[in-house]
């Protein structure tokens, strides 16, 4: 029985599939690449979704690779064995050939099974990449989750192979921004792992525009003391015509959140953040 696939074009997509690539997957990053680096042109990459991966929703992996993707929640398979799982990737993928996972990679209930089991059990192919590092880091999704939230945007970035970028939906901010600061876009985000609070250099994509920006993360502790994600165009041709869904990338952090006594102080502060974003903007 064919399970995980609800749709007749997933069904013939894996047919055809001859090599794929197992794992979490979560920020489709570095070292994940030197996985897919050794698939076939008839190849899939099966993610085993968990509830810790949140840099790289669903909806989102595609970005990072043309390889065609299918997702098995945990819940949904962590009570086989490693015989089992191995028996249901063969039955979902019949023309399978070979299988590349990571040096780490382990497999069936309780995650009792390795790679050496791996390729005891499968009759095809089976590719171990060894740990991959960059400037002497092991890469891993924890990691760059741990930069993430220590808000070491840098780090992060280098380590993903690309610059972090959340997505979210516009909605009403405290209205204060256009009157005594500095007009504001605001965006709810559910899917996404948050950088720490602070103030970021970035760039926000709307309406599949790319703007310079600084964006701010935080409860806003001067005013309303609520919780927001904001971000301030700094292009001098951005017009106020906003999209409902807005993209922004994040590039370097300029300082953490701050509470000030009175507006005034805010508000140069704010410029200066601006004018710090620009200068970097000018150099990069």
């Amino acid at each position: 029985m064919v399970l995980y696939q609800t749709n007749l074009k997933g069904i013939v997509i894996k047919k055809s599939i001859t090599s794929i690539a197992i794992g979490g997957f979560d920020g489709m990053h570095l070292a994940h690449q030197q996985l897919f680096l050794h698939l076939d042109k008839n190849s899939g990459i099966v993610v085993i979704q968990t509830q810790y991966a949140n840099l790289t929703p669903n909806y989102k992996r595609k970005e990072h690779t043309n390889h065609e993707i299918f997702f098995y929640p945990l819940e949904d398979i962590k009570h086989l064995n490693g015989v089992e799982f191995l028996d249901l990737l063969v039955e979902e993928f019949p023309r399978l050939e070979k299988i590349v996972v990571g040096y780490d990679f382990h497999f069936g209930h309780k995650a009792l099974n390795d790679t050496d089991d791996l390729k005891n059990i499968f009759k095809g192919e089976v590719v171990v990449v060894e740990e991959f590092k960059k400037d002497d880091i092991s890469i891993h999704s924890r990691v760059i989750r741990e930069n993430i939230r220590d808000g070491d945007i840098k780090k992060a970035n280098s380590l993903l192979g690309y610059n972090y970028k959340i997505e979210g939906l516009r909605v009403a901010g405290q209205g204060l921004g256009s009157k005594q600061f500095v007009p504001t876009v605001n965006i709810e985000v559910e899917d996404f792992l948050l950088p720490k609070d602070g103030i970021y250099v970035t760039k926000t994509i709307i309406n599949n525009k790319i703007f310079n920006s600084v964006t701010f993360i935080g409860h806003r502790v001067t005013t309303d003391g609520k919780f927001a994600v904001e971000t301030h165009i700094i292009d001098e041709d951005f017009c106020e015509d906003i999209s409902y869904k807005i993209s922004i990338i994040f590039l370097k952090k300029i300082r953490d959140n701050m509470k000030f006594k009175i507006y005034d102080d805010l508000k140069k502060q704010i410029l200066k953040d601006i004018d710090d974003a620009k200068s970097w903007f000018i150099v990069n």
